[in-house]
């Protein structure tokens, strides 16, 4: 039996998926607009909701961004 490779991330699921999410966006930003650029923001909107999700999921981490207040209500963390 293979034993699996595994290793310590050392960066948070929310930074990478943050960092993903804006350096996905600046290449669409070079696109012009087609089916390229709409398969690349549809990746920046799914990185941006699993970094809602992940928020939610009650971890620790601080995320780089703040839920506004334009979000619906289950979506603010009330202290």
């Amino acid at each position: 039996m293979q034993n699996r490779r595994r290793f310590k991330q050392t960066v948070s699921l929310a930074e990478r998926l943050f960092a993903f999410a804006e350096e996905a966006r600046e290449r669409a930003s070079c696109l012009p607009p087609g089916p390229a650029r709409e398969e690349l923001m549809k990746k920046v909107r799914q990185a941006e909701m699993a970094l809602r999700l992940e928020g939610r999921s009650g971890s620790e981490n601080e995320l780089p961004f703040k839920t506004g207040d334009n979000d619906p209500p289950a979506a603010r963390r009330y202290p």
